[in-house]
């Protein structure tokens, strides 16, 4: 790998801020609003535009898409820096295929069901295979310590850190009431 210098613009965003640009460059969308992408996971029509994890949809005839989860975006993304490493030198590279590795979930305190390569697991040896695994994706051994050491004390001490939305946040918009006020003040 190498520094590449460009003029390259990101856009990082949730499927609903999205739709609107990807409109604009006449992307299809699919019933779930993601964006129907070639096998490259460019957007038809702008082989310089990708979208990838899950905004994108791979599958032409647009069902059947990938899950919506980390590993899927992972690999999109290491596959679309490849990609675009490999065009600079004048390469091409094969269409991106996913490979699924399995799944991991934690459902509570000790308990995890997991699903690696067609072996089932639930229970504690899954909930600490969750935890190795989500620990040794972080980058920097700082990181990863940092998160073993905030996991342990939580876990020794018991302290929750899930926050649980029991009700709708107040809104943010003020009323025209409030505006129409704090103009007359600025005004006055």
């Amino acid at each position: 790998m190498y520094p590449l210098q460009t003029a390259a613009e990101f856009l990082a965003t949730a499927l609903k801020e999205f739709s609107s640009p990807a409109l604009s460059t006449g992307a299809t969308l699919d019933g779930e609003g993601r964006v129907i992408v070639e096998s490259d996971l460019s957007v038809p029509g702008h082989p310089n535009i990708f979208v990838i994890g899950d905004l994108a949809n791979p599958n032409a005839n647009g069902k059947n898409s990938l899950p919506g989860v980390a590993p899927v975006a992972m690999q999109e993304g290491r596959y679309v820096a490849q990609l675009i490493e490999q065009r600079l030198r004048g390469r091409t590279v094969p269409p991106f295929h996913y490979k699924d590795r399995g799944s991991l979930a934690t459902i509570g305190r000790n308990a995890a069901v997991a699903d690696i390569y067609g072996i089932h697991v639930s229970g504690f040896f899954a909930w600490f295979l969750w935890a190795a695994v989500h620990v040794f994706q972080l980058m920097e051994f700082e990181n990863r310590f940092l998160v073993v050491m905030q996991w342990a004390w939580n876990y020794l001490t018991w302290n929750r850190t899930d926050l649980l939305i029991t009700h709708a946040p107040p809104s943010r918009t003020p009323s025209k009431e409030t505006l129409h006020a704090k103009t007359e003040k600025t005004i006055a």
